[in-house]
């Protein structure tokens, strides 16, 4: 089985991962690093790739450029392009998403590494997963590893500026795209019971499946203070070595360097919560006797040129050091090695009798409470998410509310105060945290679920296969294509089907390697009509009204929706409306004709021509396409759309090389399509504007009509169905 996992945001590399650099770059990071490790190492699993963004920025590095990245034999990095070559945070990559699957495909396509199975990992590949479920009719899961709906909500409650976070975060983009994932995902992937519950706030809530699987921890990193290294992890040298610099380096921001260390390591980000904690500590005498405090705050260079958000709570963070006069007992180090050292500060805290804590307002998961616990070092969690599962079946820590500072300090003093107790909650933590999130149990769980869920649907998933149980595959194989209009040219529009069970024939014994499309003026549903009625084999790709729209077999859900990003440049179907509305000779055809990306007119005046439609839009006319089709006929679309762009757009995507296209016309509206590598044929019953091509090389007159003249034109091409694969 080869897996694709989809992680679009932050930075993946084989090793040294820049855990803290930024908010994109946290737990959900080491998440997927890990579990596509432990994935790889199952004898059912061949292969398995993690999809992510390539980036060539020198602000990030030259490891981020690299295409593919082999992390071990069965695992690698796929790094594909999308909004630029700068690294980008999460919030600005949604306008490149369909980019992105795009992009993908041809990948796909081109390395002949077709999935499986999916795994999108949070809302951004939540949506790629959905598109990419759609177009290679594979099945994909899902985590959301955090949702926005109830990030929403405590920003509000924070007292943040609804307006200001609903853009700044691009919530509403966030939430169709979550939305979307629910209804389509064969099953999502949640850490606790209390995530599982928290999609209820989503409208497709219920038509989801929900399935438990908390993550794993590597325990050869991750390993008791009491024991000298794992073995495989370290040799004595070097972990002597990391122990001495990071107690250097933080022994130096104290003046009683002796005392047990209240250690905490988080993001930046406003929900962590990092100004609660430091007002805790910094409002209570007693707790600044007894213990320092250590907040390693991701990592920084200059904090004025850090982003907003960052900038803003590394800020408040200093300010309140100040307020409260915490030099000498508070530690904000700049940076550390997060995957050589987070390890040793956990168990050097250990050693300290110290207490990690978690104050975040609210905390899906808490993968660093589980890590500080496998090291021996005793919690203190908020209350809100997924750490009052973690403490009540691991016995670590304690709980308490965020907003209560007299609950955080009670906590803290609680286990820093009462040897017995610190004592148990680091050896019970040890032990259960060994015994519960181990990635060996959670992959065995996990792909029990993967192939019940193929078993019965014929690897399609439960949820294509009730969707359309006959789309077609031939896309991924194929190395030539044939794309022919419909009315006039497939079918005669006179009742000649000369030659139309033959080409059904045809059709039917092609191949896999032979793809079938349509190009048409139609919309997807009068084509399914048209086609189903004579009985013809469902299309592989359907270019739809007039090149606007294109699918991949009937399934709406199919839209290719990266066309459509692509050919919205600079497309005002009103302000065109407007222009023509003056222009005699011209009437609106009716709005079952029109789409979002086609503008559609009956020309009741024959006289009228392009030139002078072109004349009457003014500069409006350089972003639009004037099609007008028997004289009778006047369709406007953006400049980028046309049946003749979207068949080179299609061959580009899929790897079919444009000299294996064949397409077939008979009208106006199928002149572009004519253009270019690829091979055409006009059909014998064609109107006059077809003339126009007469004499270009690769462009076949047939003397028969419709079908025949189709079959005629694939006779002179030679172009015939190579065999199926074996």
């Amino acid at each position: 089985m080869r897996i694709h996992l989809y992680s679009l945001h932050g930075l993946f590399r084989g090793q040294n991962l820049e855990i803290g650099r930024d908010a994109d770059n946290g737990g959900q990071i080491i998440y997927v690093m890990e579990l596509a490790r432990a994935l790889s190492e199952r004898p059912e699993v061949t292969h398995v790739h993690l999809f992510t963004r390539r980036m060539d920025d020198p602000a990030v590095g030259p490891d981020y450029a690299v295409p593919i990245e082999h992390v071990c034999d069965k695992f690698d990095i796929r790094r594909v392009p999308c909004g630029g070559r700068k690294y980008l945070p999460k919030e600005q990559l949604w306008d490149h998403l369909d980019e992105y699957v795009t992009n993908v495909v041809t990948h796909i396509k081109s390395e002949k590494i077709f999935p499986d199975w999916i795994h999108s990992h949070y809302a951004d590949a939540g949506y790629i997963g959905r598109e990419l479920s759609a177009i290679l009719n594979v099945p994909f899961a899902h985590t959301g590893h955090s949702l926005g709906k109830p990030k929403l909500q405590k920003l509000l409650a924070a007292g943040l500026p609804e307006a200001e976070v609903m853009e700044r975060f691009r919530f509403q983009r966030r939430f169709e795209a979550e939305d979307g994932t629910l209804a389509n995902a064969e099953f999502v992937v949640t850490s606790t019971d209390l995530e599982a519950r928290s999609y209820s706030a989503y409208a497709n809530a219920s038509l989801a499946e929900y399935h438990v699987l908390p993550p794993g921890i590597d325990f050869s990193r991750y390993y008791p203070f009491f024991q000298d290294f794992a073995p495989g992890a370290t040799t004595s040298e070097e972990r002597g070595h990391t122990v001495f610099v990071i107690r250097d380096s933080l022994e130096k921001f104290f003046s009683h360097p002796e005392r047990p260390i209240i250690l905490a390591i988080c993001r930046p980000d406003r929900k962590k919560n990092i100004d609660g904690l430091i007002h805790a500590y910094g409002t209570d005498r007693e707790l600044q006797a007894i213990a320092n405090l250590a907040i390693f705050a991701g990592i920084r260079e200059d904090i004025a040129a850090m982003p907003p958000g960052e900038k803003e709570v590394l800020t408040e963070i200093l300010l309140l050091m100040d307020k409260y006069n915490l030099y000498g007992r508070l530690a904000i180090p700049k940076k550390h090695e997060a995957r050589a050292q987070v390890p040793e500060i956990y168990r050097l805290c250990a050693q300290k009798k110290g207490v990690f804590v978690n104050m975040a307002l609210t905390e899906p998961f808490g993968l660093t409470l589980l890590e500080a616990s496998a090291c021996g070092l005793p919690i203190v969690a908020t209350s809100n998410g997924g750490p009052a599962e973690i403490v009540r079946r691991c016995e670590n820590g304690l709980l308490a509310d965020p907003h209560d500072l007299a609950s955080v300090q009670k906590a803290i003093k609680q286990v820093l105060t009462d040897p017995e107790l610190w004592l148990r909650l680091s050896e019970t933590g040890v032990r259960k945290v060994r015994e519960h999130y181990s990635w060996e149990r959670h992959v065995e769980r996990y792909l029990k679920l993967v192939h019940d869920n193929r078993q019965v649907s014929q690897g399609l998933g439960r949820k294509n296969l009730a969707l359309n149980p006959k789309l077609h595959e031939r896309l991924k194989l194929a190395d030539r294509m044939i794309l022919t209009d419909i009315d006039g040219t497939l079918i005669s529009e006179t009742g000649d089907y000369a030659g139309l069970e033959e080409l059904k024939s045809l059709l039917r014994q092609r191949g896999h390697r032979f793809a079938f499309g349509i190009a048409t003026g139609r919309s997807l549903d009068k084509v399914q009509d048209v086609l189903t009625r004579h009985d013809i084999p469902t299309p592989d790709v359907i270019i739809s009204s007039v090149g606007t729209f294109i699918y991949y077999g009937y399934n709406p859900q199919s839209l290719d929706k990266g066309w459509l990003t692509h050919i919205d440049y600079r497309w005002d179907p009103a302000a065109l409306r407007a222009r023509l509305a003056a222009l005699p000779g011209l009437e609106l055809q009716e709005e079952a004709n029109q789409n979002p990306f086609k503008l559609s007119y009956y020309l009741r005046d024959p006289a009228l021509d392009a030139e002078q439609v072109r004349t009457a839009l003014g500069r409006l006319a350089d972003h639009v396409t004037v099609l007008i089709t028997q004289s009778a006929y006047l369709d406007l679309l953006p400049k980028r759309a046309s049946k003749g762009r979207a068949v080179r757009y299609i061959g580009n995507k899929w790897s079919i090389p444009l000299s294996q296209i064949v397409v077939c016309g008979d009208a106006g509206n199928d002149l572009d399509m004519f253009t270019g590598a690829t091979r055409g044929i006009v059909v014998g019953n064609h109107s006059p504007e077809m003339e126009a091509l007469r004499g270009l090389r690769r462009t076949y007159f047939a003397q028969a009509s419709s079908a025949a003249g189709i079959l005629e034109g694939l006779d002179h091409f030679r172009f015939q169905a190579p065999a199926s694969p074996a």
